[in-house]
């Protein structure tokens, strides 16, 4: 009988097993669990957020239950103490550094021909309260803080970082590699003139909202040829320059676009961008809210409500695990021209992982052929019919 991979194995496929255990080198990943190595537990916890899984025991019973598949996945059993143990020592560099390689595959599978290079910028608080005692407080909530630049054309989390929940969006967002001919999207809560300044200089664009308490002067105003777009009105385009402290850090020239809401709010956007109409501009901003989309959407259909682990390097691990799992389903609906909502998706996958069919069926039945009649042309056989 012709062998065929599962659909758990199937989605695995995206991985290089081989860059994998370059980067598990480059951090000595398995230097203390030998038994239990990273890639075991790389999928024992994409398996744990496909499957739903929400504790160590339950994982491993699940997990244990589907031992005739293990060989096939490169992997075996898991025990739960052992896995304890792999989560509070394992690096989360080598989960952090394959989500990056497997970005780098998913911008190759999913980049659209001549689509301009679009990013959002946004952060999502990953609450613990009383699950960790050692978890920062921001004033609103004790945990961490999902850091993510998106590309929305591609629907790939471009890079990831996990601080604690007191660390300025900002910060983060300065270190994130500046890509000439970007556009970056984000809200005033990364108001840093120095940083706007390097993006403007390494040749990106951005787009953005100003502190309340910014002023700015116009310079000279802009004419409107088009003033109506999808849910608000232009009401105003200037150039402009910044009026108060700061200005000698934003030494570039900016742009300023006012316009009303359908629901009557008012809304300023700043951009260094002077080419695209004002309706583009906003636009641009409007389409901020797919990166709260993602946040929404991971957060419901993956595991980050509840944890395998109390401990700082095992919330880091399985919120890398979460993320990893994305871009699969990402990479899979698009090399087998899957058409299937995300939420579909994974749904089918989560209940179909160790069914050996392919995944281009995979939401379609299975494929049954009734053996067809054999003839008896001989009279002296007994040949019985059932209705």
């Amino acid at each position: 009988m012709r062998y065929r991979d599962s659909i758990f194995a199937s989605l695995l496929k995206s991985i290089s097993r081989r860059q994998f255990r370059t980067i598990v080198e480059r951090h000595d990943g398995d230097a203390y669990d030998k038994t239990f190595d990273s890639w075991d537990h790389l999928v024992a916890l994409i398996f744990a957020q496909l499957s739903g899984a929400s504790g160590l025991r339950g994982l491993a019973a699940s997990w244990n239950a589907q031992a005739h598949h293990h060989y096939h996945l490169g992997t075996g059993p898991v025990v739960r103490s052992t896995l304890s143990d792999a989560n509070a020592r394992r690096p989360a560099a080598v989960f952090a550094e394959t989500f990056a390689m497997l970005s780098a595959q998913a911008d190759r599978h999913l980049r659209r021909e001549g689509a301009e290079m679009l990013r959002l910028i946004d952060s999502s608080p990953v609450p613990l309260e009383d699950l960790c005692t050692w978890a920062n407080w921001n004033g609103r909530t004790r945990g961490l803080k999902l850091h993510v630049v998106y590309d929305p054309l591609a629907d790939r989390p471009a890079s990831v970082a996990i601080t604690p929940a007191n660390v300025n969006d900002v910060e983060v967002g300065r270190a994130a590699p500046i890509e000439a001919g970007a556009t970056y999207v984000f809200d005033k809560g990364y108001c840093d003139y120095a940083w706007w300044t390097r993006l403007h200089d390494a040749g990106a664009r951005f787009v953005t909202r100003p502190k309340s308490n910014a002023r700015y002067e116009i310079v000279k105003r802009r004419p409107l040829r088009k003033r109506i777009g999808d849910g608000f009105k232009v009401i105003d385009d200037a150039d402009v320059r910044l009026a108060t402290q700061g200005k000698t850090k934003l030494a570039v020239p900016v742009r300023r676009v006012r316009l009303k809401r359908a629901d009557g709010t008012q809304l300023s956007i700043i951009t260094n961008d002077r080419k695209r109409s004002a309706i583009a501009i906003a636009m641009l901003y409007k389409a901020r809210w797919q990166i709260e989309l993602l946040f929404r959407w991971i957060k419901q259909h993956l595991q980050l409500r509840k944890f395998l682990g109390r401990g700082e390097n095992a919330i880091r691990l399985q919120i890398l695990a979460a993320m990893i799992a994305y871009l699969l389903l990402r990479i899979t609906a698009r090399t087998y021209r899957l058409t299937l909502p995300a939420i579909r998706l994974a749904e089918l996958i989560a209940a179909c992982l160790f069914q050996r069919k392919p995944m281009a069926r995979i939401d379609k039945p299975p494929e049954v052929n009734a053996s067809k009649p054999i003839s008896n042309n001989n009279p002296n056989q007994l040949e019985l019919r059932y209705a």
